[in-house]
């Protein structure tokens, strides 16, 4: 989610539209000049309807169309696009009747180089976090959207999967850290397939003691407890690797037999057996019985931590959080900048369930609240002066009020530094302002 770089500069002066062009290039920007604000209406109200990811800056005395008459067409159309007027002394109280019809901001000429890359840098990183919202809003409200979410190729392969496993008589070993989804991807499978009309069985594996495992493995002629349940379904065994030993052991000859005994008889169990785990290394887990992990893991399956699928992590934060706010029956709030940097920054140790998690506090107007920040995002110096600064910008700001002239006074720093500064670690402003 980077902030768009992309700038409409809109001036009929020649000289000045190609030193203003250049200025904005050396800070970064890529900029597309117009003559008049007939051929920049065409081309910015055209990308417009697809969200047109830029800030416009256009001057305000053009012949045939003025900078506000362009203004006034291009907020009829999206009134959150950034405009940014150019102005002579005699316009500025035009300009600020714009301003409260909903202008992003007005220079006087001559404007300082400084003062023109800051107000573009603020109307920039405003654009992003609008089309941002949009985005989540839209992703929130899809009603065909996969419930195995995510576009990273991972999961896209494992999705493409499920059908095909579903109906496919082999056992699963599925890995992936705690939160990944494992639980989820498991009954979707059972769900998918001609098992889907029986039981799915879920044995919590870990650390089960003796007199919880014994009636798993009980026939009885008058009903079906234990394994036998799962009969013509799915076995779940969750965190295989943590069962206590004797349990693996009784396991063992069940899932080689499918059966159980019944006295002297033996009583066959038709079932599909998905097993999951922690563990990330290429063989069997270290605490599993190698004979009971090779008869499981028939099939191999991984699901890949948040961390290393970071393009996933907008379409699940967006689908969580539209979940939540229509179970509570509250509108879905904007994304703030500080929840975008969380979402872009944070490592989610806790993967899906923490994100959940974070998207649930969001939805009820938290989200501000961040999630506690992952041990590896905080042990580098270069984490640790982002942070400092951050913390002082925003104690700054609080200070004044919101003044923000006072609070880069206070901060002794350059009005073009202080503006680096808030882009960078993701500062709302606005936010501050009103709690100021």
């Amino acid at each position: 989610m980077e902030t768009s770089r992309r700038i409409a500069l809109v001036e009929d002066d020649e000289d000045l539209a190609r030193s203003t062009a250049q200025l904005l290039r050396l800070a970064g920007f890529e900029v597309e000049t117009f003559p008049a604000a007939t051929p920049a209406l065409a081309a910015i109200t055209a990308a417009v309807t697809t969200d047109w990811p830029g800030v416009v800056v256009t001057d305000v005395r053009m012949p045939h169309v003025s900078g506000i008459d362009l203004f006034r067409q291009l907020h009829e159309r999206d009134p959150e696009l950034p405009v940014i007027l150019v102005t002579g002394h005699g316009d500025i109280e035009m300009a600020v009747q714009m301003l409260k019809a909903g202008a992003w901001d007005f220079l006087t000429k001559p404007f300082a180089p400084d003062a023109l890359i800051a107000a573009v840098n603020r109307a920039a990183t405003a654009r992003a976090l609008t089309l941002e919202n949009r985005r989540l809003r839209t992703l929130a409200q899809a009603d065909d959207a996969p419930v195995f979410l995510g576009e990273s190729p991972a999961i896209r392969r494992l999705r493409e999967m499920i059908p095909v496993l579903a109906n496919a008589d082999i056992d699963l070993f599925i890995e992936g850290e705690t939160g990944t989804g494992k639980d989820l991807l498991a009954r979707l499978i059972h769900r998918s397939g001609k098992r889907a009309r029986h039981r799915f069985l879920p044995i919590a594996c870990a650390g089960m003691p003796d007199t919880l495992a014994e009636p798993l493995f009980t026939a009885s002629g008058h009903a079906e407890p234990g394994l036998a349940a799962a009969h013509r379904g799915t076995l779940y065994l969750d965190d295989i690797d943590r069962a206590p030993a004797p349990l693996q052991e009784r396991l063992l000859p069940f899932v080689e037999q499918r059966a159980l005994r019944r006295r002297d008889e033996t009583m066959p169990v038709d079932v599909r057996v998905i097993s999951t785990s922690q563990n990330a290394a290429e063989g069997p887990p270290p605490a599993l019985l190698p004979p009971l992990f090779y008869r499981l893991a028939a099939m191999r399956l991984s699901v890949p931590p948040l961390r290393e699928r970071r393009e996933d992590i907008a379409p699940l934060f967006a689908r969580f959080a539209g979940d939540a706010a229509s179970r509570s029956g509250r509108d879905l709030p904007p994304v703030t900048a500080a929840v975008r940097t969380m979402l872009e920054r944070h490592d989610w140790p806790g993967n899906v369930r923490e994100l959940a998690n974070f998207a649930e506090q969001f939805a009820l107007g938290l989200g501000e609240s961040s999630p506690t920040p992952s041990p590896s995002a905080a042990k580098g110096l270069t984490e640790r002066v982002d942070a400092f600064e951050r913390e002082e910008i925003v104690a700054a700001v609080l200070a004044a009020n919101g003044e923000i002239g006072a609070a880069i006074r206070s901060l002794d720093l350059p009005r073009k530094t202080f503006y680096y500064k808030v882009n960078k670690h993701g500062i709302d402003l606005g936010a501050l302002r009103q709690k100021g």
